[in-house]
Order: structure tokens, then C-alpha cells, then sequence
């Protein structure tokens, strides 16, 4: 049985593994290298734009749950998420480059899956179809999608944060540490004081910033993703209880604590380059440059890559698809990754894990899996699904969208492992016939 997934991001190829590993013959259409959306650079699959990271990685967390249970689903994302992970203290980071080198390889190794570079301008809804475009998706296929759903779709901005070159981080005005000593000294911190905060503030928000490709007027920015100039119109400490809160880190140099941190990560597995968290914008690149480098240690900095923002599309899902990522109207055709709704890589690339499970079986002519609100899996398919949503947002996973665990538990660490011990339970049970 043959199955077209659209789009080779995370979800496109952790769809395309999971059909065919379950011997569904798999037609990967990816418009790259011969097209590309303005926030992609690599010929590879899966690229990463916003960010290297997959986010927290202990269970006691909703996102470290989720990448656990997808790595009991013999998940290829989470795979080589592992295989090429950086340091990053308590979070799950990876190499960009080789992140995407080894989902490519493994993809293109399948006996079962058939990579075609080009790009669909048309969906057929009577075949077995995952539509994983992203929220860059091209123009014609926008066109198609929106003549099949019959609804409005809903647009938000994104961003993404620039990088650095290490060697142009002046060291002896930053210091290298995790908050609360969690992960050693994975990242490296530029501490301000409060004049230099408030000097940078003020530069921020009246810096320029660039025209945004199918912007119309100011941009509708996901909180979740939020530019760091627009977070510094909102408030004088806005910034500091958000990226650049001190809290958890002692300057070496005196004893202090900083009035202010700009925390950098490591972004390749050489720890030749490093992305400035949080520092997500779409200022001028010229702009980036003066004002980024009003932080002391990043004075001289040498800009990998500057700052980008570009146009994210999502649709309505709660109005269109069922807790398996599939239309209600077309049982042939599934949606996943950010199109459908859910914010973030590792939420992205589940979506397409159970879509594509779920295109496979079905074309198969065998029971779906549907997962409940049990498991952070299902608690996210079934947020997307949900038709009682008035004015449907973007969500990452979180356990305030699992069912309630039918009791009081007032320790927020046990409570989290008693979320985790019934999720996994049920994953468990779910490997028998999936």
C-alpha cells in the first residue's frame, strides 16, 4: 500500500519512518533542493531553524516525557536527537548540521521509502496522504490545503535567534555555568549590570527592525516564540524574568549575581558556534550587530548567522482533524507537525509519529492507535482535536493537557512521576499491536 507524505521537516520523515517500518511503501516529497522557504539554508531534512534545542530532558517534565515515549516508539527524530546530542545542561540539545545529516542518511537508507525532490502544488484527499508542509508551506500548496479544509486559516510570526562564533565572545566578561549548577558549565553566561541592562532595553526597543515577508501591518507573534525587542516594550524587568533572569547564577569574578544574563548555548558539536537563548528577532542585521553587542562580552561578536523572522501558518484543527492527526472529512488524509497546531520541535515530530503510525494501519486495513490524555502523545492529539477550543492557539505539550490523575498530589516532582509511570504504562501496552 502506497502512502505520499508531504515535506521532509521532522514530522514529514518521522511520519515517513513510522508508515514504513509497518511495511506501508512511502513517497517523501520534499520541494528542497530545488526550492527553498526563507527560513531554510541546508539541503538536509529535518532542519532546525529557531533553535538547537529539544528542551528539557527528564521525565519530569511534559516535553521529557513525550520524547520518552516516542523513544519507546522507536522514534527516528528522537534517535538521532541522541546520537548527536551537545552539551546543555538539563535540556536535550543537539549538532544542527549532523542532527539533520543523520535523519537524512537514515531516511534515504529505507528500503521502503522513495524520496521525490519536488514540490506538490496539489493534494489528491482519496489517497492515503500525511500533509507535513510546515508553517512555511509554498503558495500553491497553501492554495490546495485551503480549498480542501473549506476554512480560514490563521497566521502567526516566528523567529529565530542568531548565532555566534565562540572565538568572538570576550571570556574575560562572561563565565561559563548552568543555573543552580545543573549540567556543570554548559552554558556561557554575559552578565549586565543595571546600567547596562537599561542602556540595552532602551537600544532594543527602538531599534529598527526588517520588513517580514506576507506581513501585513504589525506581526501577531506566538507568545511562545515572542522577539526579544517586543518583549522589551513591554516592560522595564520583562526581560529579566524571562531569558535573561539571573536567577541560579553567581559571577565568578566577584561573588555577585548579575543584575542581568545573556545566556549562550552550544549550537554545534565542535563548540565552535553558539546561539544567544531566547534572542529570538527580526531586528535589521545591522541593528542586531549594534545593539547585540551592547552586551559587554558580546562587544566584538562575529555573527554566524543573524536573526531571522518569517510567517508561520496553522489551521484550525480542533475544526478539522481527529485525535489522530486525520481529517474528519477525508479519511485518507492526516495533517502533522506545526501546521497542525502544536509548537515545537519535539511536539512537531510526535505529531507525525502518530500520523504516520496511523496512515500505515489504516492503509493496511487495520485498527488506528489512538492514545488517551493519559500520555503526552495523546494529551497533545487530543488538545489539537478538541472542538469545544474557542480561538485555537498554538500549544507545546504540557501535563496541564493530560487527564487528571484522580488524585491530590501536592509535590510537584512526584506528581510528575505519577504522570510519567501511567504514560509509559500505557505506551508499553500499546508496542503489542502497533
Amino acid at each position: 500500500m502506497e502512502i505520499n507524505v508531504i515535506g521532509a521537516g521532522l514530522a514529514g520523515c518521522e511520519a515517513a519512518w513510522q508508515a514504513a517500518r509497518r511495511g506501508a511503501w512511502v513517497r517523501l516529497f520534499e520541494m528542497k533542493p530545488h526550492k527553498r522557504s526563507a527560513a531554510h539554508k541546508s539541503d538536509n531534512f529535518a532542519e532546525l531553524v529557531c533553535s538547537n534545542s529539544l528542551r528539557a530532558a527528564g521525565l519530569g517534565n511534559a516535553v521529557g516525557l513525550l520524547k520518552e515515549e516516542m523513544r519507546r516508539l522507536d522514534s527516528l527524530i528522537m534517535q538521532c536527537a541522541d546520537q548527536t546530542r551537545v552539551p546543555a545542561g538539563g535540556a536535550l540539545a543537539v549538532d544542527r548540521e549532523g542532527f539533520s545529516a543523520a535523519v537524512t542518511e537514515k531516511i534515504k537508507a529505507h528500503p521502503n521509502i522513495e524520496v521525490i525532490s519536488e514540490e506538490v502544488t496539489e493534494i489528491n484527499p482519496n489517497e492515503y496522504t500525511v500533509v507535513a508542509a510546515g508553517p512555511l508551506v509554498s503558495d500553491a500548496l497553501y492554495e490546495s490545503i485551503r480549498s480542501i479544509t473549506g476554512s480560514e486559516y490563521l497566521h502567526f510570526f516566528d523567529a529565530a535567534a542568531p548565532i555566534v562564533d565562540i572565538d568572538s565572545v570576550d571570556m574575560t566578561k562572561a563565565f561559563r555555568a548552568a543555573r543552580y549548577g545543573k549540567g556543570g558549565d554548559d552554558y556561557i553566561n554575559c552578565p549586565l549590570s543595571r546600567e547596562e541592562y537599561l542602556t540595552f532595553r532602551r537600544e532594543l526597543a527602538a531599534a529598527e527592525t526588517a520588513e517580514v515577508h506576507g506581513l501585513d501591518g504589525e506581526p501577531d507573534v506566538f507568545e511562545g516564540c515572542m522577539p526579544i525587542e517586543v518583549m522589551a516594550k513591554r516592560g522595564e524587568d520583562t526581560m529579566r524574568f524571562g531569558p535573561m533572569k539571573p536567577v541560579g547564577l553567581t559571577n565568578p569574578y566577584d561573588g555577585s549575581r548579575p543584575y542581568a544574563v545573556v545566556q549562550l548555548r552550544q549550537d554545534n558539536a565542535a563548540g565552535s558556534l553558539y546561539n544567544i537563548v531566547g534572542f529570538q528577532t527580526h531586528l535589521k542585521f545591522g541593528e542586531q550587530r549594534r545593539v547585540f553587542g551592547l552586551i559587554p562580552a558580546l562587544k566584538n561578536a562575529e555573527f554566524a548567522r543573524y536573526g531571522v523572522m518569517h510567517r508561520n501558518t496553522y489551521i484550525n484543527s480542533p475544526d478539522l482533524l481527529d485525535n489522530t492527526y486525520r481529517m474528519r472529512k477525508y479519511e485518507k488524509l492526516y495533517f502533522a507537525g506545526q501546521i497542525t497546531g502544536v509548537e515545537g520541535y519535539v511536539e512537531s515530530a510526535a505529531s507525525g509519529l502518530l500520523a504516520g503510525i496511523n496512515a500505515a494501519l489504516s492503509a493496511l486495513g487495520r485498527e488506528r492507535a489512538e492514545f488517551s490524555k493519559k500520555t503526552a502523545i495523546g494529551a497533545l492529539a487530543c488538545y489539537v482535536s478538541n472542538s469545544g477550543i474557542v480561538n485555537f492557539q498554538p500549544m507545546n505539550v504540557n501535563f496541564g493537557i493530560f487527564e487528571d490523575l484522580g488524585e491530590r498530589v501536592k509535590d510537584k516532582k512526584l506528581k510528575a512521576e505519577k504522570f510519567a509511570q501511567r504514560a509509559l504504562k500505557e505506551i508499553g501496552d500499546a508496542r503489542t499491536f502497533i
